[in-house]
């Protein structure tokens, strides 16, 4: 368990077959916002109104209670 979660994997066989892998979970990154913004700069512009559009066409957004 411990090498788990310094961040080994290991191959779980059964009569010296591969059969599994045991790995670590996947732990969240957080990156700062100076980065976030510097990834994002080269992004294209959203439309808000046109982005709302296309969803309300996509999604049912039918309120009626399902008997």
């Amino acid at each position: 368990m411990r090498a788990l979660g310094e961040g080994t994997t290991f191959v779980v066989t059964s009569s010296g077959r591969p059969v599994g892998e045991l790995r670590p979970l996947r732990r969240n990154r957080f990156i700062d916002a100076v980065a976030a913004v510097q990834v994002f700069r080269n992004a294209p512009a959203v439309d808000g109104k046109q982005m709302r559009e296309n969803l309300d066409v996509l999604v049912d957004q039918d309120v009626t209670p399902h008997a």
